[in-house]
């Protein structure tokens, strides 16, 4: 028979231990809220690794997820977020060959770190000493993990219970879809629908952070802007479903010449302008004369049959913003507004022909 002395000890354990759990499950709630309160991809993906690996005081955190057709990653660069800012969000085509844990994902796996089992999925983690791999789905679909690295052995062992990181797990998998859809609805109303790019509205959200950006480093902004040479003859000529043809055909000559990092976005009618950060004229001047011979170098096939040929006048325009710039709606007009006037010049001296604005 137990002594009172040993149910007393028995009873505080029993109470610690659901104080324990009651706190944890406390941090676990709180944990799961800031993924809920995510607006856009690179908050929530923030969230799930340098988020983790604060809260849970961890050496290395990593999310792993299948995007075979690069959806997730265009719908961040078109955010404005290069992949590369957050450095342990791995994209990968197939979870075949990552790590051998994958083959029968369905509840987190928790265990000693192997080099040659997870150096994929912790890269530059070889310090750690166990792990816990937690699955990531999406419509009953594994589509990848959340890795949790540590340099204590004991951290994550077989014997632990993963009851937490797998509700984390389906909280984080519901984030993701929502927060993609939610990317995806965004981009639509930034996406002219003719010709799959950006449309004027996107421009000009992408103006002001391009030139706050070149305001704080220093640098230059260049407007290319560009307009279709008698267009107006290609539909009187041809209709405008050719029209249409014709435009779509051009903006895809346009983007073969552009960098990835360059804003490109239809501005209106046969209208288009690219953004060219830290660019020097010349260089802005060399895109432009590629991009003029790109769109009059071959003909354009027409539905139905027949072709055409078409050519471009480009008008350039530079700024650079002074340091901590504040009015820099107007700094955008003025620059849109200076390759316009060189754009009119362009068509003025005889068309098909780039012409740079006086600098400002």
């Amino acid at each position: 028979m137990q002594t009172a002395d040993e149910l007393r000890q028995q009873i505080d354990e029993l109470t610690a231990a659901v104080a324990r759990n009651e706190d944890k499950m406390r941090r676990s709630q709180r944990r799961e809220l800031r993924l809920l309160q995510s607006e856009d991809l690179k908050s929530l993906f923030t969230e799930l690794t340098a988020g983790l690996r604060a809260s849970y005081g961890l050496q290395y955190v990593s999310v792993v997820l299948v995007d075979p057709d690069h959806d997730i990653r265009h719908l961040m660069m078109a955010a404005g977020t290069p992949v590369e800012d957050i450095d342990t969000l791995i994209f990968v085509e197939t979870l075949s060959g990552l790590a051998p844990q994958f083959v029968a994902l369905s509840q987190p796996w928790l265990g000693p770190f192997s080099r040659c089992d997870h150096q994929l999925i912790f890269e530059g983690g070889m310090e750690l000493a166990s792990v816990a791999m937690i699955p990531l789905r999406v419509r009953g679909n594994l589509v990848g993990s959340i890795n949790l690295g540590s340099s204590d052995p004991t951290r994550f062992t077989r014997e632990h219970a993963s009851d937490f990181l797998a509700h984390l797990g389906l909280i984080a998998g519901f984030c993701i879809e929502n927060t993609v859809n939610r990317a995806r609805l965004l981009r639509s109303g930034f996406t002219d629908v003719l010709t799959g790019w950006h449309n004027r509205r996107y421009l000009l959200i992408r103006l002001r952070e391009e030139l706050a950006r070149a305001s704080r480093d220093g640098t230059s902004l260049v407007c290319l802007m560009l307009d279709i040479d008698h267009f107006k003859a290609v539909n009187d000529s041809w209709g405008h479903a050719a029209g249409d043809s014709v435009l779509r055909d051009i903006a895809q000559r346009i983007e073969s010449q552009v960098r990835a990092s360059d804003v490109a976005a239809r501005y209106g009618g046969e209208e288009f302008i690219v953004l060219l950060p830290d660019t020097s004229i010349d260089d802005a001047e060399r895109l432009a004369e590629r991009i003029r011979r790109a769109v009059s170098g071959n003909p354009i096939g027409l539905p139905g049959g027949g072709e055409t040929r078409v050519t471009a006048s480009i008008g350039i325009a530079s700024v650079k913003p002074e340091a901590r710039a504040t009015d820099l709606k107007t700094i955008g007009e003025a620059l849109i507004a200076r390759a316009d006037v060189a754009l009119y010049k362009a068509k003025a001296d005889g068309r098909d022909r780039v012409v740079t604005a006086e600098a400002a």
